[in-house]
């Protein structure tokens, strides 16, 4: 989930429960890691995929807006303290930092409050699957805001395949009967807003010149900023620190937001922007495994059903056309 939960600059906005923070290009790396790229990729996958869990844990004792406050808060401690081993330079000048304000409250501060917020009544493998929708919305909203985003006929077959599974997941045959309207609803527009941000960041900040790492920590800080004025004015101070939630809430920030971040940031250096976001697939899968086996929570037929349509449409949307035969430049014959 930063998401939700990512730094890359990939060509349309993907799902991911920890979307990027910046849309900025980032350096190939240096040498060689320890860990081979799909161990890498595999750990990202899990990572996120138990943010829900952990959020549904944290939200147990705290407040949804506290449990983001500390998941921004600890995310932020990493990558700044990653900026400071590195010697990154920090964005300046008022115009970065004001865009960046925006992209911190559109793809943190108000999707991650509306997870958190959604998994008051509705369980962890629903959030999941909502998180999966984010594809759907960067298609449709991509080609208003960008006019040479026209919409080929395989994205839009993709857009009406995932929103049907969007209507099997929620039991549209049944009247939606089973899961609260409202978190369901606060799930879907957490899905929304993380397309709302990338394009943001898409039509602002892809210039900018600065590296990944260190608009992400900043952004991040901006994020946690507005995070701290927002929420003593509608939390009061917990009345005792659970440790079970609490460690829930460090590992979502630290490892979910921070450290996720960084394997993301190395995956896209190595291996470019597609493969580090088809961890987003894997997301859902793993919410849902989660949620059952680990929280007990009960699942129907329908959602996971449902989530496997909405994937399919969401791969959909993200395929690039292929070029026709007739387009492709011929080999000239020789001259006789």
């Amino acid at each position: 989930m930063v998401y939700g939960m990512s730094a890359t600059t990939p060509a349309r906005p993907a799902a991911t429960s920890e979307p990027a923070p910046s849309a900025v290009a980032v350096d190939r790396p240096s040498r060689r890691p320890a860990l081979d790229w799909r161990i890498r990729w595999t750990v990202l996958a899990l990572i996120w995929g138990f943010s829900f869990l952990l959020i549904k844990v944290g939200t147990e004792a705290f407040a949804p807006l506290q449990v983001t406050l500390g998941r921004m808060g600890f995310g932020t401690a990493v990558l700044v303290a990653t900026v400071g081993v590195k010697r990154e330079r920090i964005p300046r000048g008022a115009w970065t930092w004001g865009h960046l304000a925006v992209a911190a409250f559109l793809l943190n501060t108000l999707p991650m409050s509306l997870f958190s917020y959604s998994e008051l009544t509705i369980p962890s493998t629903l959030a999941g699957i909502c998180n999966a929708t984010t594809p759907l919305w960067s298609m449709v909203l991509s080609v208003v805001a960008f006019s040479e985003d026209r919409p080929t006929r395989q994205r839009v077959i993709g857009v009406g395949v995932g929103f049907l599974g969007v209507l099997t997941v929620l039991g549209a045959w049944q009247g939606f009967s089973g899961q609260d309207p409202a978190g369901t609803a606060m799930a879907l527009a957490a899905g929304a807003s993380y397309a709302v941000g990338w394009i943001y960041v898409r039509r602002t900040l892809s210039d900018s010149g600065n590296s990944a790492l260190s608009m992400s920590a900043l952004q991040l800080l901006l994020a946690t900023a507005q995070l701290a004025i927002v929420t003593p004015l509608f939390t009061s101070v917990p009345a005792s620190f659970p440790v079970v939630p609490l460690l829930a809430v460090i590992a979502l920030g630290a490892i979910g937001t921070g450290f996720a971040f960084l394997v993301q940031y190395r995956l896209v250096a190595e291996k470019g922007p597609t493969i580090a976001t088809m961890v987003t697939y894997l997301i859902p899968v793993i919410a849902t495994a989660a949620g059952v086996t680990i929280l007990g929570e009960h699942l129907s037929w329908n959602e996971p059903v449902g989530a496997l349509v909405v994937l399919a449409g969401a791969a959909l949307t993200q395929r690039r056309p292929q070029d026709r035969p007739q387009d492709q430049p011929q080999p000239k014959r020789p001259a006789r």
